[in-house]
């Protein structure tokens, strides 16, 4: 059994989600990434291996600073997102919500984490729907291809989504594009 790690109850998170004015869309956006991780957790062999809270707080505050980082052309909502979770006190939180765009210290061999959920949920995720990787890979380029620095970048990251859901797979039950093409 992992360690319990301090974590906002659903209803506190849409106390902070409304704190910080997230938009409509970003929360929508937030609560299908939530319905995608809770159905890989929900699969898991041994759902013991992460902390189900931890991954619901995360998937649902994980777009945190998004909203104020469309108002104010700041880079980096996940960093920006990061240091308010770690503000409040959810340093559980803050590592995943930075993880989510730029994920670092992969292990491909090493146990589940919970980051690596809600990464992965969050690139099945296109606006409110859930979608193929090819799908969200060409939706980002698209959307923030702005030069070719980056969509290098972003279509290098599809290898590395690939990668992460190889690792997923072997720690579900179930088929994982069954589990995610199953959540309503």
């Amino acid at each position: 059994m992992k360690q319990e790690c301090p974590v906002p109850t659903e209803a506190e998170c849409y106390e902070i989600i409304k704190h910080f004015n997230m938009l409509d869309n970003i929360v929508r956006h937030s609560e299908v990434v939530t319905a995608v991780s809770m159905a890989l957790v929900d699969n898991l062999k041994d759902p013991s291996i992460v902390q189900r809270s931890l991954v619901q707080s995360a998937a649902l505050l994980h777009d945190i600073a998004k909203t104020r980082t469309i108002g104010s052309k700041e880079l980096r909502h996940d960093m920006i997102g990061g240091q308010i979770m770690r503000d409040m006190g959810y340093d559980a939180i803050a590592e995943i919500v930075e993880s989510h765009v730029v994920f670092e210290r992969f292990n491909p061999g090493g146990g589940l984490e919970e980051r690596e959920i809600v990464f992965y949920a969050d690139k099945r995720v296109m606006h409110d729907r859930i979608v193929s990787i090819d799908d969200r890979v060409d939706d980002l380029v698209e959307r923030y291809g702005i030069n070719q620095r980056i969509v290098k970048l972003i279509t290098e990251n599809k290898a590395f989504v690939l990668q992460l859901e190889s690792k997923l797979q072997s720690f579900l039950a179930r088929d994982i594009d069954e589990i995610v093409s199953g959540v309503r």
